[in-house]
């Protein structure tokens, strides 16, 4: 049965719904932001919202206090949604690098058994155009691919994503361009939700202070609710608060989180600015890309392509086959060397044997055939294989010990002192 793509994705990414919705690999901190935004909400409109109804009689305007609270709470968890379940703007990977990219550089390289095997060169690095301005972008190992302008690999989730601008564990997901809108929204609107729930607190605080004409600390024991939401959403407000106005900051300069953090030491020229106003009218009202990911298609079998040959898969090839050639010219060439001494050592033998007596003759005849007989053996695969006959040095060859030294015992038993030389 053929399976889907989310089904065998490579990325980190929890997919939902039969991949309708992805998340991050830490989605469940989305079940722990939700219930740091509902929880407070349930308590405001429980023990604070409800009382206030009758604080404003005219027209029941006191009803539309906790009713803002939960319309606005939905508003800001739909944004939380859109942030963390959708495709933040992965690149898809490739099953295979850039062919087109590969290059042969016969100046580096190898010259092995005569024959120079070109080292493929894989260029990590190269430049783009952006605004009329060179960019580098890098190659990611991981996906395969060399990665667009602003484009980074999360670590996290194992993806690269286009205009990556961090993982968030809040939302559990990558923010990315096709999610950082609805990201600053969430937080912005989380912002204005934490200041509602004080401000609407506080001013329930104050009406108990004032119906009972009593002090502050009667206040917190008449209603600890408000004191808790108010403390709760102070410390809520430094976070959001201080990440609207970080991001504000980035909008309008368009840089990212990642571009900000890695390249503020730099000094570098930001080629994506496009001026204050643009810049915002790029975020907030420019359409977003669809994504590139189908992830419920049917995987398509890809034919698999032969690997290309690399430099050092064509050394150990190139070296195994001078290997043999080397044995082989060491078999032959030694076999040759072993009739040459023996030609050599008869000669000697029988123009000795002529100038001795019969005793002697006799005597020697037989030594003679023993030592010939012995010397006139093929020599076997294994003595050869492990003792070369000829060895490699300085650009000539030399005869073996083992050989000399067969010569000189011949010789030796006869009477005679080895040969000096022997022609090579």
């Amino acid at each position: 049965m053929a399976k889907r793509v989310y089904q065998v994705w490579k990325g980190s990414n929890k997919f939902f719904l039969q991949g309708r919705l992805i998340f991050g690999p830490d989605a469940r901190s989305v079940i722990a932001t939700i219930l740091m935004i509902t929880a407070p909400i349930i308590v405001f409109c429980a023990l604070v919202g409800r009382h206030l109804r009758h604080e404003f009689t005219q027209y029941n305007a006191g009803y539309a206090i906790p009713v803002v609270a939960v319309v606005f709470t939905i508003y800001v968890l739909v944004l939380l949604l859109l942030t963390s379940a959708r495709d933040p703007g992965i690149v898809p990977r490739n099953s295979h690098p850039p062919e087109e990219e590969f290059r042969y550089d016969t100046s580096a390289s190898a010259e092995i058994g005569g024959r120079q095997t070109p080292s493929v060169q894989f260029p990590r690095t190269k430049e783009v155009m952006v605004n009329g301005i060179p960019v580098r972008v890098k190659y990611c190992d991981t996906c395969m691919l060399y990665r667009p302008p602003r484009c980074s690999h999360c670590s996290i989730c194992n993806n690269c994503v286009e205009r990556f601008d961090h993982h968030c564990p809040w939302v559990g997901q990558c923010i990315g361009q096709r999610n950082y809108r609805y990201f600053f929204l969430f937080v912005s609107s989380s912002m204005l939700l934490c200041i509602y729930v004080f401000a609407m607190s506080a001013l329930y605080f104050k009406f108990v202070m004032d119906d009972y004409k009593e002090t502050v600390w009667f206040a917190m024991k008449h209603s600890p609710a408000s004191v808790v939401l108010m403390l709760y959403c102070f410390i809520a407000l430094w976070f959001v608060g201080g990440l609207t106005g970080f991001h504000l900051y980035l909008i309008s300069t368009n840089q990212t989180t990642y571009e900000n953090f890695r390249y503020r030491a730099d000094n570098r020229i930001n080629v994506y600015n496009l001026g204050c106003l643009s810049n915002f009218q790029e975020v907030f009202c420019s359409t977003i890309k669809p994504s590139r990911n189908n992830f419920r298609a049917y995987v398509q079998e890809e034919v698999q392509r032969p690997p290309l040959p690399t430099s050092r898969t064509s050394e150990t090839q190139d070296a195994n086959e001078d290997r043999r050639m080397k044995v082989e010219d060491d078999l032959e060439l030694g076999g040759d060397l072993m009739k040459i001494s023996q030609r050599h050592n008869i000669e000697d033998i029988e123009a000795d044997i002529r100038s001795r007596g019969s005793e002697v003759h006799r005597h020697n005849s037989s030594e003679f055939d023993s030592v010939v007989g012995s010397d006139r053996r093929p020599p076997t695969g294994q003595l050869d294989t492990r003792h070369s006959s000829w060895e490699r040095r300085s650009g000539s060859w030399e005869i073996a010990q083992e050989v000399v030294g067969m010569n000189s015992n011949v010789a030796e038993s006869n009477g005679y002192p080895a040969s000096k030389e022997v022609s090579k």
